[in-house]
């Protein structure tokens, strides 16, 4: 199978793995980061190949493994790694290099964070997404790195926006200095949702009708892209620091793991960040 291509975002194969990775990111020498696919893993039967969660029901050591793989084609050491605990709300959490290992080679130690952010070169921060959007921050300036996970229900509550308060806030990030990049999700082509999470949206001032399509008989499609693009504007973040995919997961399948498409027989992909420490 050729590899899918993307007009806004790189495509990468090492050593069977294939991710992809933001351009504006990839000109930081000191940021690794990447958005893995379904390919390139040893899991097996539902889950295969590249499936980088625990909690699905696949075997740990395959998991793993995986995480080796996808860790090592990115050039991240997995043992630097600190992974989420998502309940779809907009908890963010500080990482540093106390909390290196988190959910990956030890337990977790909390239960409700869907941001993490970090200032600490060797801490790689993972969040995991089967059609919920990923977003990606860095600061070069300051050498900042965060990414959050906007569901349908962060999205509405701007966890975007709440991504960058933090960097500004905590590490004294300037908004025209931060990129930000929106990794492959559910697209407005296949987001159909029913009126009552539609009214939620088009409250929303970062909706507006132009990110809705009225589907007939009580649907809606939504464009998460679009309202995360424009919460990022409105946190203060310039137009042209931003990357949009152009990949919907749920349109394929075959590279992509999608809820929508699967439901809860599959696995979960992975958006990680992380910033090398010094020579």
């Amino acid at each position: 199978m050729g590899l899918l291509k993307s007009n806004t975002l790189r495509v990468h194969e090492k050593n069977g793995v294939v991710y992809y990775t933001f351009p504006s990111f990839d000109a930081l020498p000191f940021i690794r980061h990447g958005f893995s696919t379904r390919l390139g893993g040893v899991s097996k039967g539902i889950y295969e190949s590249m499936n980088l969660s625990f909690s699905r029901g696949d075997a740990r050591e395959a998991v793993m493994e995986n995480f080796n793989k996808f860790c090592g084609a990115i050039g991240v050491d997995p043992s630097d790694v600190v992974i989420s605990a998502q309940k779809h709300n907009t908890a963010i959490y500080n990482a540093t290099e106390h909390d290196r290992g988190r959910g990956l080679t030890r337990r977790l130690g909390y239960t409700d964070i869907d941001g993490l952010v970090t200032d600490k070169p060797g801490v790689a921060l993972c969040t995991q997404y089967a059609d919920c959007v990923p977003l990606f921050f860095a600061d070069p300036v300051k050498r900042v790195v965060a990414t959050s996970h906007a569901g349908w229900k962060g999205t509405a509550a701007r966890i975007a926006a709440l991504t960058v308060e933090r960097m500004c806030s905590d590490y004294g990030c300037r908004r025209e200095d931060i990129i930000a990049g929106i990794a492959p999700s559910i697209g407005p082509c296949c987001f159909e949702v029913d009126f009552p999470v539609y009214e939620v949206f088009s409250s929303m001032e970062e909706c507006g009708q132009s990110c809705i399509e009225d589907k007939g008989n009580g649907k809606y499609h939504i464009d998460l892209w679009e309202i995360n693009r424009r919460a990022l504007l409105n946190a203060g973040i310039p137009a042209e620091n931003i990357t949009v995919t152009d990949l919907c997961t749920r349109c394929h399948p075959d590279v992509f793991w999608s809820h929508r498409a699967e439901g809860n027989n599959r696995g979960s992909l992975a958006a990680l960040i992380g910033m090398t420490r010094p020579d």
